[in-house]
């Protein structure tokens, strides 16, 4: 537990907040009973030099719209998504209640039946009881930019502070996007849990937020999600292309109808700065707070002294997945002591060398574990659809995600890792089992097995193609391994944007195409450029899932060719040097200065694999900070990253499967808030053991409280997760 020095946000008026830890004490613990009567001057509250330009600020009611559902509720949130009065112009106040309603269900499962209204939910009060209550929550909403000026930057940061906020007992959350969403990409997990404390939280989409540029148009989003021209937006835009009028007409020419996003085409590597990011956020919710809370300073042109400081605030780092990462990133690089402590769920992070770490689970040593995420993705986007159709996984995705030209594809993609002598099986049974073991030789497990299929439909060739730009900072004109973004017909072919969807994307995409009908492209397909899927790659004479594009990927990663194993040159050894310095940019040391911090992680991610990421991270922490370290680990059995699938039952298969890890992240809020707050220890690292729903006549039971037991406070010795000779040994 931090101790604080016990000053009131009164005394607190007369510190500044960049005040030495010396001074600071001296103000608080100074003698009231005595000595002099002079006060030292109120410290005006200075805006962040890293703002740029206006601020936006509004209130809510509660009632009519509020922060936490848009004026929807609890049950706007889990029935049919709010329409436009008019779809091809969306008004702000709209395109805002779609972004908070398509946030909030892309990360929960928004089902009764999952948990929804009973486990969590904005009905569900802090102390976990459900209420009749629709769960809106009054306060203000303060929206701006961090950036150097240039516009290139335009990272958003947001303060919400509910009207529940105790100054006299100030708090505030961090809420770091998930993914590359868009600001509300934390709306229902750490901001709702902050909201619902009466904390203030502090939002921001790190970078890489849901911002496009449509090329051919000259279209690019406003910080409120309209769209205008990137000539009349200019630098004030989520995101714009860095090409001129002629590079632009250029591609065009080559590529018409294509978008770039921001993530992907920023040239930034935003990754890199995710920890600033939510330091910044911290920061600028403090201001926003000494805005509000502080007194009017005589003389000062109506300035705010500041009240409201790391001192007397009670500051917890927290996001899910991207977010989580960027959390254990603030928590390594607050060197101002500006937050108390950690609490994340399935966080994408990457650490530095782990080569002298053991992964144990029961008896079995992981073989691989550590990698960065582009090695493990673009691995997979090799062996993964051929892995698939393994029996010991299984093509378990209905007709509507997975027609049968996907199943062909598959097939065509053994044949040609097997013609390129990746595979060395004769059968595409055979060759779908070996694929699928060298998935798991790579650190994915067993438990993984049954997500293989769902996780290539949905993420993992976006992600290659994502993380791999991002990292070289490539622009969209690269063409980098022959891939583009662009809206597709039935066929595959490229078609010109739909203008209904476009004017909808701030609200309905994610920021990684393939998102609201932006779809990943390869340009080199045979015949001409094609949907990724349905893609003839040029060596094979099959459509195999764009099997060139993905070797492609995978050796800008290596720095050699993935067939022939020979080292690059020119072109290719010039785009690889710059991938690889872009993923070195984003490793983390994990060392987390002696703060509490609790990891939670589902067993079952395949998207983030628990080898690669979380236990990696962990037991690299252990290593770094040995005794000092404060951190907790709690896996849990049956979950994995991406509860909002569960919600389509039977559609994809998780519903009878996996229970929510949502419900983790909310108790690891709570312990980590009672740890700070009141001194509760927090229990040991823990396997935690839960038990999927009921299926009776093929009908999935609602959950209840009995599959989704609470996080130990003394768990069993066979559940706990040890520690010793640089071994990290996990219980099966």
């Amino acid at each position: 537990m931090r101790n604080k020095p016990k000053c009131s946000p009164q005394r607190l008026a007369l510190i500044g907040l960049g005040l030495g830890t010396s001074m600071l004490l001296t103000a608080c613990n100074g003698d009231d009973d005595g000595g002099s009567n002079t006060s030292p001057p109120l410290t005006v509250n200075q805006k962040p030099d890293f703002i740029a330009g206006a601020l936006s600020e509004k209130s809510y009611d509660g009632n009519s719209d509020d922060l936490l559902t848009a004026g929807l509720g609890k049950t706007g949130l889990g029935g049919a998504a709010p329409a436009y009065t008019s779809p091809s112009a969306p008004t702000a106040a709209e395109l805002r209640r779609n972004a908070i309603y398509n946030n909030y269900r892309a990360l929960i499962d928004y089902t009764a039946g999952g948990g929804y209204g009973l486990l969590y939910g904005p009905n569900v009060d802090k102390t976990g009881a459900v209420t009749s209550s629709e769960g809106k929550i009054a306060g203000s909403e303060t929206i701006a930019y961090a950036d150097d000026g240039s516009g290139r930057q335009n990272v958003t940061l947001m303060v919400q502070i509910p009207s529940s906020f105790d100054i006299a007992n100030p708090c505030i959350i961090t809420a770091t996007s998930s993914g590359s969403r868009g600001i509300y990409g934390a709306i229902g997990t750490a901001g709702e849990w902050g909201l619902k404390r009466g904390c203030a939280v502090a939002y921001t989409d790190k970078g890489s937020g849901n911002g496009f540029h449509d090329l051919m148009n000259d279209m690019v989003t406003r910080q409120d999600g309209t769209l205008g021209t990137s000539s009349t937006v200019g630098a004030s835009a989520l995101f714009r292309a860095n090409l001129t009028a002629s590079e632009i007409s250029t591609f065009n020419s080559q590529f018409p109808n294509r978008v770039a996003y921001k993530h992907t085409h920023s040239e930034n590597n935003p990754e890199r700065d995710w920890g600033r990011d939510t330091l910044r956020a911290v920061k600028f919710a403090f201001y926003v707070l000494n805005q509000k809370y502080g007194n009017t300073i005589e003389g000062q042109s109506g300035q705010r002294s500041v009240v409201v400081t790391p001192a007397n605030t009670l500051v917890i780092a927290s996001s899910v997945s991207n977010g989580g990462g960027a959390a254990l990133a603030a928590a390594e690089q607050d060197s101002e002591g500006l937050i108390d402590g950690v609490a994340v769920a399935e966080p994408q992070v990457q650490p530095l060398s782990t080569a002298s770490l053991t992964i144990k689970q029961g008896a079995t040593t992981i073989s691989t574990q550590g990698k960065p995420l582009a090695d493990y993705f673009t691995f997979a986007n090799l062996y993964q659809p051929c892995a698939a159709l393994s029996s010991q996984a299984g093509l378990s995705l209905a007709a509507a995600f997975w027609p049968a030209a996907y199943t062909t594809s598959a097939t065509n993609r053994c044949t040609g890792l097997k013609a390129k002598g990746l595979l060395t099986a004769s059968t595409t049974e055979a060759q779908a089992d070996e694929a699928l073991q060298k998935m798991l030789q790579y650190g994915w497990q067993s438990e993984n097995n049954f997500l293989q299929q769902s996780h290539f439909r949905f993420a993992t060739n976006s992600i290659a193609l994502t993380y791999v730009n991002t990292y070289g900072r490539f622009k969209v004109s690269d063409n980098v391994c022959g891939y583009s973004f662009a809206n597709t017909n039935s066929t595959g072919d490229v078609i010109a944007q739909v203008a209904a969807t476009q004017a909808g994307l701030f609200a309905s995409g994610n920021g990684v195409p393939p998102t609201s009908g932006v779809n990943i492209v390869f340009n080199d397909s045979v015949g001409g450029a094609k949907l990724d899927f349905l893609a003839i790659s040029p060596s094979t004479g099959s459509a195999d899932f764009a099997l060139d594009g993905a070797l492609c990927l995978r050796s800008l990663v290596t720095g050699k060719d993935t067939v022939s194993g020979s080292a690059h040159s020119g072109t290719l050894k010039s785009q690889s040097d710059r991938v690889i310095a872009g993923i070195q940019e984003v490793q983390l040391n994990a060392n987390l200065r002696g703060k509490p911090v609790i990891v939670v992680a589902g067993r079952n991610d395949t998207l983030i694999p628990v080898n690669h990421a979380a236990r990696a991270y962990v037991g690299r922490n252990l290593t770094q900070e040995a005794a000092g370290s404060k951190l907790r680990y709690y896996e849990v059995t049956n979950a994995q990253h991406f509860d909002t699938f569960i919600a389509f039952g039977a559609l994809l298969g998780y519903d009878s499967r996996f229970i929510p890890l949502h419900r983790y992240f909310n108790q690891s809020m709570d312990l980590m808030y009672a740890h700070l707050k009141n001194g509760t220890p927090l229990p040991a690292s823990q396997v935690v053991r839960t038990t999927p729903r009921a299926v009776s006549s093929g009908v999935t039971a609602p959950i209840t409280a009995a599959n989704v037991p609470p996080i130990s406070t003394v768990p069993l010795a066979a559940d706990q997760i040890g520690f010793a000779n640089n071994t990290l040994s996990v219980p099966d």
